[in-house]
This record gives C-alpha cells, sequence and structure tokens, in this order.
C-alpha cells in the first residue's frame, strides 16, 4: 500500500469521528449504531477495485458478455463485503469496565467486557498501542484485558479506544471510537526505604498477652484455674500449687500509622512513606491502622484493609 493511501486512511481515521458529536467521554454502556460507525477501503480493497476497473473498461471494449458478468459478480461481493464488515459493528456494546489495582509507575489491568445480540465475527480493539482480537458468541459477552502505564497517583481517566474489523474479505475497514467517562484509580508509589514505624508499646513489659498452645511458665494457683493445668509433680517439689501459664507475651504488635509523626515531610514524602508502612504491614500480616487528614481508618487486617487504606492515600489532595 503506498504511503500515499496509508496517509490518507490514517487522516480519515482521525478525522471522522472529530466532525461527529461523539467527541466527549460518555457514560457507560455505549452502543455502536450506524451513525458512529466509519468505512474506508483498504489496500488490498483499493487495489481490488481498480482490478474491477479494468476488468469493466476491458469487457466493454472486447464486448466480452461473460468478462462483463464476471466483473458484476466480484464488484457484488466487494459491496457485500462492505455492508459485513458494518454489520460487525453494529450493534456492539460496550457493557462496562473492571480495572484492577497498581501503583504509580506500574501497569493496571483493566478488563472491557462487550456484548452483543447477534454473533460476531474478528472484532478488534485498540488501546494505546496495544491491539487485542475477539469474538461474541450471540447473546453473549466477551471480555477483553489490557495493561494500561501509570504515572501518577490518583484518577487517572481512560484513553479513547477504537473497535474495528475487516471482515470477512478484508477490503474495507470498519472501525468506530469509544471514548468512556470511567477512570481508574492508582495507588501511591511506596518510597524504596526508610525508616520502620514506631511501636506502640517500647516497652516489652507493656506488650499485650494473648492465650497460646505452647507453655509459657509455672505461677501460683489462683481461685478459678482449671485442675488440669495444676502441675502436680512440680508441685510436690513446692509449698502450694503451681499452676501451668499459658500466657505469652503477643508476637505482633498493631501498628498505628499517623501522619501527624511526619512533619518534617512534604505531603508527596509522608504519602510514599505510609504507603510503604501500609505495604509492610500488610506482608507481615499485622492489624495496623491509620490517620490521615481527611480521615481516621480504624485498625484491621486482610486485602479489603490495605485495599481501602492505599485508595484512600491515594484520594489525597
Amino acid at each position: 500500500m503506498p504511503a500515499t493511501l496509508q496517509a490518507l486512511q490514517r487522516w480519515a481515521e482521525r478525522r471522522l469521528p472529530a466532525l461527529t458529536r461523539h467527541r466527549r467521554p460518555e457514560p457507560l454502556p455505549i452502543e455502536l449504531h450506524r451513525r458512529r460507525i466509519y468505512i474506508v477501503p483498504t489496500g488490498f480493497g483499493l487495489g481490488f477495485g481498480a482490478l474491477l476497473l479494468v476488468m469493466l473498461v476491458g469487457s466493454l471494449n472486447y464486448t466480452n458478455n461473460a468478462a462483463l458478468l464476471l466483473t458484476c459478480l466480484l464488484g457484488a461481493a466487494a459491496m457485500s463485503s462492505m455492508l459485513l464488515a458494518f454489520r460487525v459493528l453494529d450493534g456492539v456494546t460496550l457493557a462496562h469496565i473492571r480495572a484492577g489495582h497498581a501503583t504509580a509507575g506500574q501497569p493496571i489491568d483493566l478488563h472491557l467486557v462487550f456484548r452483543a445480540a447477534r454473533p460476531r465475527e474478528s472484532v478488534q480493539v485498540d488501546l494505546e498501542d496495544a491491539t487485542q482480537a475477539f469474538i461474541i458468541e450471540a447473546h453473549g459477552e466477551t471480555e477483553v484485558a489490557f495493561a494500561i502505564a501509570t504515572e501518577f497517583r490518583g484518577w487517572q481517566p481512560l484513553p479513547r479506544l477504537r473497535v474495528w474489523s475487516t471482515w470477512p474479505l478484508g477490503m474495507f475497514r470498519a472501525w468506530s471510537w469509544l471514548y468512556p467517562e470511567q477512570s481508574v484509580l492508582v495507588w501511591p508509589r511506596p518510597e524504596a526505604r526508610g525508616p520502620a514505624p514506631r511501636a506502640p508499646d517500647e516497652d516489652p513489659a507493656r506488650r499485650r498477652l494473648h492465650r497460646g498452645d505452647d507453655l509459657a511458665a509455672l505461677r501460683d494457683y489462683r481461685v478459678g484455674d482449671p485442675q488440669r493445668h495444676v502441675a502436680w509433680k512440680a508441685s510436690a517439689r513446692h509449698e502450694g500449687l503451681l499452676v501451668k501459664d499459658f500466657e505469652q507475651p503477643q508476637s505482633h504488635e498493631e501498628w498505628r500509622l499517623d501522619w501527624r509523626e511526619l512533619g518534617h515531610l512534604d505531603s508527596e514524602s509522608r504519602i510514599a512513606r505510609l504507603a510503604r508502612w501500609v505495604g509492610e504491614a500488610h506482608a507481615q500480616r499485622r492489624r495496623y491502622s491509620l490517620w490521615l487528614p481527611t480521615q481516621e481508618i480504624a485498625p484491621g487486617s486482610g486485602a479489603d484493609h490495605y485495599a481501602r487504606c492505599m485508595s484512600a492515600l491515594a484520594l489525597l489532595p
């Protein structure tokens, strides 16, 4: 395909949607219809059209009815392929979008869900520099996964994506732009290294106790202690009864992550340090709380608590 034709096709794909009203973000679901689907011939289609023109001139010049009939049949097939390319996209709906989690600088997973009432063949989606092909069964849904780059924390709007197809013969390219107004939340990037958070109880004697399974020590009998905990052999060599004590110091302290304790840092440095502390607490399966100027998150642990804390950090001004 000559460079001039390629430039013309890129210009048409860029300018035709700009002449319509679909230039702003739209709420989901977004359905494709005849007024927002554009068609241009491909390089193969232009070459095929030139060949048909030569065949038409030759058949008329030599009054060859068989050649003229063949030319008409091939021209009808080409026009039918244009209609079929249009029907591949007509009625396709971007139903909803699901996004994963990622920190700034890492790619975030994006899942686009398409649906259609009729079966669709060889539909392709372009998002940034990636292309994915898929099919849709009748009255079904298809999920297409992408990974988009992130740079800063906070809400990141989704770029425009292009849905296109050259099915069935590759002579025509039908496409349409989709611009969902949905955004994805990017978590802050944790700092590379730094001090550990201050433990709430520095004195080991003040550590909370918890009931364990291993014997910790022997102590004097107190009223109410169960008899099964009495150490009879040790009590025989002692003046009074001794009881097995199973209380041990808590192995994991609860961390209290406080924005106010980082007053010597600027706002972004505070967010990066708190993000690192939240990640370390989550990796060590500790319970931790988070105090921020906008809200206070109660102590907790687990994946949901981690996601809540990181999202709160990402939304800080």
